[in-house]
């Protein structure tokens, strides 16, 4: 009879393995966790002169004045916050609709290459969608929305001020429909993906009580995904925020805020950067636009931070439930 110690002597594994993998995503963490103080740091150096120059009123101030050397970033932020909420007004139905249709209405063979249509249009290059924007949209959309808007719309108090303007086809109003076509991909892909993980029980049992479709997305399957649509939305909304080319071939890339129309050409934080940066000389000038490109990080890491925020708080209410 086989004892204990007539077994042979078993070499314990090797930690050597797990130590090198620990090490590596470890420093892949501060790697990442580095990499954005610096960006940050950075920017915040290249920003100082303007810092100091102009001070919070910066951020309120409409001139821009390279000759004078007098700079304000409330245009561009106007033009990167309004064609942004733009793009998310028009964006976020669409996209529902695609994913309601992807995974309740459309035929089986429908399905996989209309999704697929759907995602290529999330490979189009950017300055693809300026191009056709400026040269195809921007014309037909001055000539058959832009005018009978005008003369509709433009002539009710208030509102109408949204609305009024030569019908240009540029402008803020094209810049955020440009920026819409260009996330719905984005949002429509995420929405559909976290629609077909909603158990098939849930759904079936709704539709087994006589609940129609559009009461089985409104009340099982979008609280069931309700995270994840509005983390859909949030890639879109930052997908938007940081566009650039698409943008500057369609937004007019003027400094002026002289009206609330949104048929007016404007400017946007990215176009700035994008039309200026080049050409800036050393001072201000290049000082300023850093300085706008801080802002553009602000904005995006606020936006990130409330995203955050509202899933901790969704999620804090479903479990409380």
């Amino acid at each position: 009879m086989a004892t204990t110690s007539d077994l042979p002597a078993v070499r314990p594994p090797s930690r050597l393995g797990d130590i090198l993998f620990g090490g590596l995503t470890r420093g892949a963490a501060i790697v990442t966790l580095l990499l954005l103080g610096g960006i940050i740091v950075s920017l915040a150096i290249s920003a100082w002169p303007s810092i100091k120059q102009f001070g919070l009123p910066f951020l309120w101030s409409a001139e821009w004045d390279p000759p004078a050397d007098v700079y304000g970033a409330l245009v561009p932020i106007y033009g990167t916050l309004v064609t942004s909420l733009i793009a998310l007004i028009i964006a976020v139905p669409v996209s529902f609709g695609i994913a309601l249709f992807l995974t309740e209405l459309s035929p089986v063979w429908l399905r996989r290459p209309l999704g697929t249509a759907i995602e290529l249009l999330a490979a189009v290059p950017s300055i693809v969608y300026g191009m056709w924007g400026l040269l195809v949209f921007a014309p037909i959309f001055g000539e058959y929305f832009q005018k009978p808007l005008a003369n509709t719309v433009g002539q009710v108090p208030v509102i109408g001020k949204l609305f009024q303007g030569a019908p240009l086809g540029i402008g803020l109003l094209c810049a955020g429909v440009i920026l819409a076509i260009m996330i719905i991909p984005y949002i429509a892909s995420v929405m559909r993906d976290v629609f077909e993980v909603t158990p098939v029980l849930l759904k079936e049992s709704a539709y087994g009580i006589g609940c129609t479709t559009w009461e089985v997305m409104w009340k099982v399957v979008l609280p069931y995904t309700r995270a994840g649509v509005i983390g859909g939305i949030m890639l879109g909304l930052g997908r938007a925020l940081g566009e650039t080319m698409a943008v500057t071939f369609v937004i007019g890339n003027t400094n002026l805020l002289d009206n609330v129309s949104l048929f007016s050409p404007g400017n946007s934080i990215t176009s700035a950067l994008a039309n200026e940066f080049a050409e800036a000389g050393a001072g201000l000038h290049t000082a300023a636009l850093m300085e706008l490109g801080l802002i553009l990080f602000f904005i995006t890491f606020v936006v990130l931070a409330l995203s955050k925020i509202l899933l901790l708080r969704l999620a804090k209410n479903e479990g409380g439930k």
